[in-house]
């Protein structure tokens, strides 16, 4: 079978599973591997493992063996190596994000911005809070956490719900898919194999800038579209309704919570750590490093797993602001929720070194020759924004484009850092966010909309933030291609 129409297959495969059979992704990224494992011909195998000999990867009894192994070997293996690359970061970080929500550390951050801004500015300081909170706690989380904001901001200004709605996603919803240690950008970093350091930083600069540009975009969506406060039945709060509501609130004695210094020390850590270590690693190069003990330590500490190890020992000082009955449930139920993510990502992996070994490497790349520089960014963009308005889930969409597109990184040919490829990758899962997307859901059930306005703002928004996202990584590369 020709490539393409493996491609072809795999593509619908994982689409016709979770659309229409509603499978778990992580079922339908697994059998979809292990079919493209089974279709692949042994001359195409071959053609791999010679290659992989050809640049030194493989050893002639490596190769021999290879070629040898069956479709489920090699899917166990790829699929192990991909747990292996990002298990433990993704772990570390749900047990982190679950310290921040349940030890009140996640309110304060955002109590804090609010305070500093005043209500006048309470949307730039409800994105700015959402952007932090996104980094180690994944969207529909900071959802839940600053939707009662937007709320009550609603209640006491009496207008601009729309806009502290797509404030919070102005924010977060762009965190999930540039800045690891988040699951998409994490694997679009180790398919295109850019370090983890680079795409922090890429992420952290082009998300930031973003998030920026889609404020001003939710503030035009803002002026046509009006929603009234309404519950989760979708059933409009009336006026009288409202002050009994923030009568109660004031009324309800409030936790204490951690400082602010605490509260942000389990964020902050991780991310200078692996930006430190990556920067050193750039300026000064291996042999230096190597050298310098100093500069050696400097460069463990910003291992991914080190340093958000480091971040989750920091985040158990917030245990003391947990209450006692949720002190034992608070990691096990992060666990819990890392575990679906790690397996449905791993799964993806394997289902991408599996069209990786079937050489969608030589084509892609080939058919790459015809877009020049820059253009293939928007190619990446495009093809991933396909995948995501067919199928809705941004981090699957992130997967399935960037092992489709991996060999255009990998071949050391791109005018630019291939870190701009992931940025561009992880700019066209945004649009479009609509039916197919559980946090369109999501977010209309929670605000109570219908699906028209639904479809009238959150779907605008998430094409904003994917537009925004990409013009600025085009920007970016033009200006510092890092290459």
């Amino acid at each position: 079978m020709t490539i393409w129409w493996l491609v072809a297959l795999a593509v619908t495969m994982v689409l016709v599973s979770i659309l229409a059979f509603r499978l778990h992704p992580f079922l339908a990224l697994l059998s979809t591997a292990i079919m493209v494992a089974m279709l692949t011909t042994p001359a195409q195998l071959s053609s791999f493992a010679s290659a992989r000999l050809a640049e030194g990867k493989f050893t002639d009894a490596e190769a021999t063996a290879f070629v040898g192994q069956s479709a489920s070997a090699r899917v166990a293996d790829a699929f192990g190596a991909t747990a292996g690359s990002i298990g433990i970061v993704i772990a570390l970080a749900s047990v982190i994000g679950g310290l921040l929500m349940q030890s009140g550390a996640a309110a304060k951050i955002v109590d804090t911005m609010l305070r500093w801004t005043g209500e006048q500015r309470a949307p730039e300081a409800m994105a700015a809070a959402s952007f932090v909170l996104g980094i180690p706690v994944f969207f529909d989380t900071v959802f839940y956490l600053m939707l009662p904001l937007a709320r009550s901001l609603r209640r006491k200004t009496g207008k601009n719900y729309v806009l502290f709605i797509l404030a919070i996603l102005a924010g977060g919803s762009i965190t999930h898919s540039l800045i690891p240690p988040t699951p998409g950008p994490l694997q679009v970093a180790a398919f295109l194999e850019v370090e983890i350091g680079a795409m922090l930083i890429a992420g952290l600069g082009i998300g930031s800038i973003t998030s920026v540009i889609a404020l001003a975009a939710a503030r035009v969506i803002n002026h046509f579209v009006d929603l009234p406060l309404r519950n989760e039945d979708g059933e409009e709060i009336r006026p009288e309704t409202q002050r009994l509501a923030s009568a109660g609130d004031q009324s309800t004695e409030i936790p204490p919570k951690p400082p602010l210094w605490l509260s942000l020390f389990p964020i902050a850590l991780p991310v200078v750590l692996i930006a430190l270590g990556s920067t050193i690693k750039s300026i000064y190069g291996s042999e230096a490093v190597a050298e310098s003990e100093l500069l050696g330590w400097i460069l463990r500490l910003g291992d991914k797993n080190l340093a958000l190890g480091l971040g989750c020992l920091v985040a158990f000082g917030l245990i003391r602001w947990v209450p006692n009955d949720q002190r034992r449930k608070v990691v096990s139920a992060a666990i819990a929720s890392a575990g679906s993510i790690i397996l449905i990502t791993a799964a993806g992996g394997a289902m991408g070194k599996m069209l990786y070994q079937a050489g969608i490497a030589e084509v892609v790349g080939s058919i790459a020759k015809g877009f020049p520089g820059l253009w293939l960014l928007p190619l990446a963009f495009l093809v991933t924004t396909a995948i995501r308005t067919i199928q809705g889930s941004a981090t699957i969409a992130m997967i399935t484009s960037a092992s489709i597109l991996q060999s255009l990184a990998t071949s050391g040919e791109l005018p630019f850092h291939p870190v701009y490829l992931a940025m561009a990758i992880g700019a066209g899962s945004k649009p479009i966010s609509w039916m197919t997307d559980s946090a369109f859901w999501i977010i209309s059930e929670m605000t109570g909309m219908t699906e028209k306005e639904a479809l009238r703002t959150i779907s605008p928004m998430s094409a904003a933030l994917g537009v925004s996202a990409l013009l600025v990584t085009v920007v970016a590369a033009a200006i510092f291609p890092a290459v």
